[in-house]
């Protein structure tokens, strides 16, 4: 029993670089809702004879889905010199949101309200420059733990935005929106032809 608990231990070890993605579960609802969105309108264009090319809209829903899907990439990297946020080197051009923080001149950690009514919290540096804590990656407490580990600043308050079950919803909504993405493409193909 004593070997389980000091393996759940959130104390950081020398050397370690803990690398923390997206949630699978956020990562995966959102592609989809992407999807379950706009899937039908290159059909739905072509069955209408809407002025815009269907394979015009399929080239940007396309695009627009590789983009998604590397926004989606981002990670958390932590080690005992800092934290930063990356994202996968063959998207890094279009986002410049990655960061780098070390330690040494973290000097807190502020919360702030979001339109929604939620918080976020972003790290103050010794610049004053603010840098957004990821809320949304897997193994949320742990990074949280580690912050704390290797700043000293209390996070017992941090929380993450969104719960799982929140994005259990969506994704149950997301899936009865492709059931319906199906039958609007049929009926878009039936009367195309």
């Amino acid at each position: 029993m004593v070997e389980l608990s000091s393996s759940l231990s959130l104390a950081p070890e020398p050397g370690d670089r803990d690398v923390f993605p997206i949630s699978p579960l956020i990562r995966i609802t959102l592609l989809l809702l992407y999807l379950a969105l706009l899937l039908p309108l290159p059909f739905l264009a072509q069955a209408t004879q809407a002025s815009v090319s269907p394979r015009l809209l399929t080239m940007g829903i396309g695009l627009g889905a590789l983009g998604l899907y590397g926004a989606l990439g981002q990670r958390v990297e932590v080690d005992s010199q800092g934290i930063q946020v990356t994202y996968p080197r063959w998207i890094r051009w279009l986002f410049r949101e990655a960061w780098h923080l070390s330690w040494a001149e973290t000097q807190a950690l502020k919360p702030r309200s979001t339109g929604q009514g939620g918080l976020v919290y972003y790290f103050v540096g010794a610049d004053q420059r603010a840098y957004l804590l990821p809320m949304r990656v897997a193994g949320f407490a742990r990074l949280v733990g580690l912050v704390e580990a290797y700043t000293g600043i209390d996070t017992q308050a941090i929380k993450p935005l969104a719960q799982p079950w929140m994005y259990l919803i969506l994704l149950g909504f997301t899936l009865l929106l492709l059931l319906m993405d199906a039958w609007t493409i049929t009926t878009a193909l039936s009367m195309a032809s």
